[in-house]
């Protein structure tokens, strides 16, 4: 008897300890963001309406249709004056940039992004042992990751990771990468580096579907410190709750090829926005949110939804008359989360997305206001709108934090963030947030370039007269 108890004691005992252990495990897996870095660039390249003027009239090939139709999409991307662009424009070489302008103008991103987050985090850049960096259209040898660890000087066995052409969804891409080694390395440092190369990308021709980049994409970056360390859990400012990646139809033609960089018939590189884009992004994002859901939302939404659901089509097929859905047949996204990081990707998207979740205005101002202040800058703009969420103090310990990014291939990628503790630095928006958030009709666009909704004749049109 004496034996069996001993036995069912060690049993007992080898068991605890194996749940002891995966306990411990979990608790190393887990992805937090020690702090993050939003950058700034100087004022010397900030873009006016004036400036704007000046830029389009040095673009070569445009008639009244074409002036007009860029015009357009200036005034209604929602873009503020007070934007960045690379120094190229400024100097007027935008027309001929060369290989050395896309890489001064990462590496003038690098000097300020990454040295500001690490000298604040307290982080030596020897400590660091992941290093990712995403720039999706500027690829250069050597790359810009070795670029980075030449400049910091880090170690030798940092583990590298270079991405490119992965679009405006590569930040969730690459703290995806740096979960997965999470979950295999304990006590590491990882950092994510995630920017867009505009210089040598700038369209300077007349193709419709090519020109509408240039009115949309800024300047502009982050660097994310993260770690799976322990003794950092205090420190932490967000938890990694879950995040998935959707790689849409990527084997449909439509999808895969509405976004694409490409040439024209006159050879000249630029990023071509077909007409499908609407669709896939609304595919993408709609496969994302059925996978992320049941994994964000608490149960009794879940419940509600399927039961709602499940009486509406009982409701349609015994009764000759449809009903459609209704805001009681959609999923409450606000039962399971406190904030929504959207991806900045213009005006139209933000509305599109938060359709979607049934936002409220108050839900999407953060990326709104984004887009106003430093327009799309492609992969980092998601990092930009949590700064907003922060300068304006409504970040707070528990809540939950929802980021979607969508891109070209097409992807849709989210995740959802736990608030470590109270936040309220003013970061990157610490000189202005007190005028934000600004009201839909101030444009200042729309007050200069407001003629271009009247009729012209084309055969009398010269554009430097109306500038």
């Amino acid at each position: 008897m004496e034996l069996l108890i001993l036995l069912y004691a060690l049993a007992t005992l080898y068991f605890l300890l194996m749940v002891w252990k995966w306990v411990g495990a979990k608790r190393d897996q887990e992805c937090y963001i020690l702090d993050y870095e939003c950058y700034k660039p100087t004022d010397d390249r900030m873009l006016s309406t004036k400036f704007c003027g000046e830029v389009i009239k040095r673009t070569k090939n445009l008639g009244l249709l074409e002036y007009k139709f860029l015009l357009r999409a200036i005034v209604s991307a929602g873009l503020g004056e007070q934007t960045y662009a690379p120094r190229i424009m400024f100097s007027g070489r935008e027309d001929n940039p060369t290989l050395l302008d896309g890489i001064s103008e990462m590496e003038e991103f690098f000097e300020d992004c990454i040295a500001n987050l690490l000298s604040r985090s307290g982080v030596s850049p020897s400590e660091i042992d992941v290093l990712v960096v995403n720039v999706a259209m500027l690829s250069a040898v050597p790359s810009l990751s070795a670029r980075i660890i030449n400049r910091y000087k880090m170690r030798d066995d940092t583990k590298v990771f270079n991405l490119s052409a992965m679009g405006c969804s590569a930040s969730l891409i690459s703290v995806d990468i740096v979960k997965n080694l999470f979950k295999s390395y304990k006590n590491l440092f990882a950092l994510v580096v995630t920017s867009e190369s505009l210089s040598p990308n700038w369209y300077s021709r007349n193709y419709r579907s090519m020109i509408l980049t240039n009115g949309l994409f800024r300047s502009g970056g982050s660097a994310i410190l993260l770690t799976n360390k322990r003794a950092m859990k205090n420190r932490a400012m967000f938890r990694l709750k879950c995040l998935v990646r959707t790689q849409y139809h990527g084997a449909r033609d439509e999808s895969y090829g509405c976004c694409m960089q490409k040439e024209d018939e006159q050879g000249r590189l630029g990023i071509n926005l077909g007409k499908t884009i609407p669709k896939a992004a609304t595919r993408a994002l709609a496969d994302n949110l059925r996978q992320i859901s049941p994994k964000i939302l608490p149960v009794r939404e879940l419940v509600r939804f399927m039961v709602v659901t499940l009486a509406r089509k009982m409701i349609n097929r015994s009764s000759s008359k449809k009903t459609t859905g209704g805001p009681e047949t959609e999923l409450n996204f606000e039962t399971g989360v406190d904030h929504f990081c959207l991806h900045t990707g213009g005006k139209a998207v933000i509305d599109g997305i938060g359709m979607s979740l049934n936002l409220s205005e108050y839900d999407v101002e953060p990326a709104r206001m984004t887009l106003h202040r430093f327009g799309n800058t492609s992969a980092s703009s998601i990092w930009y709108v949590l700064g907003y969420m922060e300068a304006k103090k409504r970040l707070k310990k528990g809540d939950k934090v929802f980021m979607v990014s969508l891109g070209a291939g097409f992807k849709c990628n989210s995740s959802l963030w736990e608030v470590m503790r109270d936040l309220g630095d003013g970061n990157v928006w610490k000189d202005c947030i007190d005028r934000y958030p600004v009201k839909s009709s101030d444009n200042p666009f729309m007050e200069k370039y407001g003629w271009m909704n009247q009729e012209m004749d084309p055969s009398t049109f010269q554009l430097p007269e109306v500038i």
